[in-house]
C-alpha cells in the first residue's frame, strides 16, 4: 500500500512540476518560435504577410519604427485604399493619449496626482459605497488601480442615437459591453489591486473639462495635438471632416456602422498613421535635435508615466496611461497601448524608449490581429513574451501540458507494472 502511495505522490509532484515548468516556460518563451527567424526587416514584413492572409482584414496601416524613426510602412484595404493620413478610430489607444494630456495638466500644476478626485469635481460626484472614494486620486484612475469596478468596456451608440452626457454615462453608462454593468462606483478598496476600468477614464474625461474650462476635445486639441502637430487627430468626428476615415467591417467582410462615443477620452480618439508616429517621437529624442517631449511633457513626466503601478499575478503591468509590456535590456520598459472594440477594431502601439524602436499597427476587421503582430513583434526583437502574447500563449501552455502528463502518467504505470513483474 505504501508503495502504491508513493507512486501516487511521486506522479502527482511531477505533473506538478511539469506544468511548473511549462508555465514558467511560456512565459519566458521557451515554446514560442519567432514570427520570423531573421532579425532583418524583410522577413517579418513577410511574415505580416502570411498573418493577414490568414483571415479577413478590412483596412491596415503600419509602422514599424527604428531609432525613433520610420524603417517601414504598410498600408492595405478591402474597399476605399488607405494611406499614412486615413484616419482610425483607435478604440483603448485612446487612453494613452488621453494621459499625456492629462499628465499635461499635472506639469502646469492645475492637477495633483494624488489628491482626491472630489476636490476638483463638481458636476457629479462617485456614489457612496462601503470604500473611501476620497482615496480615488489621478494617479490610480490613470493606472486602473482607483478600485472602480465598473468593467466598461464600451458599445458606442449607432448614428442618429443620442449620445449620453458625461454624468448620465458615469451613472450607468447605456452603451455598456453586453454583461456590464455600466455604473462607475468604488467596488473594491482603491490602491489595493490593479482592475481595468473605461470608466475611470470617462471621469478623467469629466475631470480634464473641469479643471481646464473647456471641452475635452477642444482641451486635447490645444495643448496636445496641434503642439506635436497631429493636424489629423480629433476625439470627435465631424462628417464633414476633409479628411479620409478608414471604412468600417465585420469579421465576416461585411460593412458595419460608425459608432459614436460619450467616453471619449476612453475609446473615441481619431488619428492617422502618421500622427501616432509624430506621438511615437514625442517620447524619445527627435530628428534635427528636438526635445524629448516636443515641449508638450517633459522628459522625467514621459518616464514617471512608465514607472510601474498596476501588477497582474505580481507583474508590472500598467504605469501612468500606459501598458508596461516587458522589461528592457537596461531595467525600463517596452510602453504602449491597444485599443479593441466592436465592430472589430484593434490597434496597437510598442515602444522601446532606449533604443526608439516599436511598431505601430491600426486595423479594421480583425479583433486581434493587430496586438498579435504588435506582440510578436516584441518577441521577435527582444525575445520576451509580452503582456499581451501570454494571454494568446495559454492554449499551446495548456497542450503542453496536457501531453506532458500523459506521458508522465503512462511512464508511471508501465514503471509501476515492470516493478509489479520483476517482484
Amino acid at each position: 500500500m505504501k508503495r502504491i502511495l508513493l507512486f501516487v505522490l511521486s506522479t502527482i509532484l511531477l505533473m506538478f512540476l511539469w506544468a511548473s515548468m511549462a508555465l514558467f516556460g511560456t512565459v519566458d518563451g521557451w515554446f514560442h518560435q519567432p514570427i520570423a527567424r531573421s532579425k532583418t526587416p524583410a522577413p517579418f514584413l513577410k511574415a505580416v504577410n502570411g498573418e493577414m492572409n490568414k483571415q479577413f482584414v478590412g483596412n491596415f496601416a503600419m509602422a514599424v519604427m527604428k531609432n525613433g524613426n520610420v524603417e517601414h510602412e504598410k498600408f492595405y484595404s478591402a474597399g476605399k485604399p488607405v494611406d499614412k493620413n486615413t484616419v482610425f478610430q483607435v478604440s483603448s489607444l485612446s487612453k494613452w493619449i488621453s494621459a499625456v494630456g492629462i499628465m499635461k495638466l499635472v506639469e502646469d500644476g492645475k492637477l495633483d496626482l494624488d489628491v482626491p478626485v472630489s476636490n476638483y469635481l463638481t458636476r457629479w460626484q462617485l456614489p457612496p459605497s462601503k470604500f473611501n472614494s476620497e482615496e480615488v486620486t489621478v494617479r490610480r484612475l490613470l493606472s486602473h488601480t482607483a478600485g472602480l469596478t465598473d468593467g466598461l468596456g464600451y458599445s458606442g451608440f449607432e448614428k442618429g442615437t443620442p449620445v449620453q452626457s458625461i454624468e448620465q454615462s458615469l451613472t450607468k453608462a447605456a452603451d455598456a459591453d453586453e454583461g456590464i454593468s455600466g455604473e462607475v462606483r468604488v467596488g473594491v478598496k482603491p490602491g489595493s489591486e490593479f482592475k481595468y476600468s473605461g470608466g475611470g477614464y470617462t471621469l478623467l474625461q469629466l475631470l480634464v473639462e473641469e479643471v481646464s474650462g473647456k471641452s475635452f476635445a477642444s482641451y486635447m486639441k490645444e495643448n496636445v495635438f496641434i503642439p506635436l502637430n497631429m493636424l489629423h487627430s480629433s476625439y470627435v468626428w465631424q462628417d464633414s471632416s476633409r479628411f479620409a476615415l478608414a471604412e468600417f467591417y465585420n469579421s465576416d467582410g461585411s460593412k458595419a456602422g460608425h459608432y459614436r462615443y460619450t467616453s471619449l477620452a476612453a475609446t473615441s480618439l481619431y488619428t492617422s498613421l502618421a500622427d501616432l508616429e509624430l506621438l511615437f517621437q514625442a517620447f524619445l529624442k527627435g530628428k534635427n535635435n528636438e526635445p524629448i517631449g516636443r515641449n508638450v511633457l517633459k522628459p522625467e513626466t514621459l518616464v514617471k508615466m512608465r514607472e510601474p503601478h498596476g501588477k497582474s499575478m505580481g507583474v508590472d503591468i500598467w504605469g501612468l496611461g500606459t501598458v508596461l509590456y516587458a522589461t528592457t535590456a537596461g531595467n525600463d520598459f517596452i510602453i504602449g497601448h491597444d485599443g479593441k472594440s466592436t465592430p472589430p477594431i484593434n490597434t496597437a502601439v510598442r515602444l522601446n524608449p532606449e533604443t526608439g524602436d516599436g511598431i505601430i499597427v491600426l486595423e479594421t476587421g480583425d479583433p486581434a490581429l493587430a496586438t498579435k503582430l504588435a506582440s510578436e513583434w516584441v518577441f521577435w526583437r527582444t525575445g520576451k513574451v509580452d503582456t499581451f502574447l501570454f494571454p494568446m500563449l495559454i492554449d499551446e501552455m495548456l497542450w503542453t501540458i496536457g501531453i506532458g502528463w500523459v506521458v508522465i502518467i503512462l511512464t508511471t504505470v508501465l514503471l509501476r507494472a515492470l516493478y509489479q513483474r520483476e517482484r
